[in-house]
């Protein structure tokens, strides 16, 4: 079966260069900005004691994504018997791969970057000092863990279920992307109500699942066309002579 046609080049392209732009210029303002609007001297953050956003929002909310992630996996081995699945046994693989490779991916990364909490920070009623992402580090004896956004990305990495649905449902694969996208979003004002994640960590998470997820997509599931094919062959028959 051949996909659709997808502009990769743009699919990629954008995604990394936001990365490169937040890299380039510094968002702590905006960060700082926000935070501020969910935070109450003397009081602490708004949200970090909440009941709904903690243990409804947060935990439970993260079970579930995890519940999809299972039966992913349920599904993939099920495709491997001699039943109706044997049609899904690639999409359902890369299902599984564009999910454990967008949540795992996050734990390493707060242990290389040590970057704080804002409820750790000394301008939210913490005792760390804030330094930028590329910066080295102040001395301290609790290191941060808190970026990129990992409670973000439980709703970013279902973005897998737009690839997975693209070139067999188109309509239910936009739903797909918009849910993802709005649950991820929704994970991450929570977390920056509760004074655990700034703007640009939960932004960082959903440029870092979109391209793990499409770049996987590219990997496993992507079939081009007999035109891009085509086209393919004759610029490689151009660069040959």
């Amino acid at each position: 079966m051949t996909s659709r046609d997808f502009n990769f080049r743009l699919g990629l392209g954008i995604p990394l260069l936001l990365m490169a732009l937040m890299l380039v210029v510094d968002p702590s303002p905006v960060d700082f900005a926000l935070a501020h609007l969910f935070y109450l001297p003397g009081e602490g953050f708004i949200g970090r004691h909440s009941f709904w956003l903690e243990d409804i929002l947060h935990d439970r909310a993260k079970q579930a994504v995890i519940v999809v992630g299972v039966l992913a996996i349920a599904g993939f081995l099920l495709s491997l018997l001699p039943t109706r699945m044997r049609q899904w046994r690639r999409p359902l693989g890369y299902l599984v791969l564009a999910l454990g490779l967008s949540t795992s991916v996050v734990t390493p990364l707060k242990t290389l970057t040590g970057m704080h909490c804002p409820w750790s920070l000394s301008e939210f009623g913490g005792q760390e000092q804030f330094t930028p992402l590329l910066a080295e580090r102040a001395p301290t004896a609790n290191p941060g863990r808190c970026w990129p956004g990992g409670h973000a990305s439980a709703g970013f990495s279902l973005i897998a279920l737009f690839f997975v649905l693209r070139d067999r449902k188109p309509r239910a694969a936009r739903i797909a992307l918009v849910c993802a996208l709005g649950l991820g979003a929704v994970f991450s004002l929570g977390r920056m109500a509760q004074g655990a994640h700034f703007l640009s960590h939960n932004l960082w998470t959903l440029l870092i699942d979109w391209v793990i997820c499409l770049a996987t997509y590219r990997l496993v599931l992507y079939r081009a066309s007999a035109a891009q094919a085509q086209q393919g062959q004759l610029a490689w028959g151009e660069q040959g002579q």
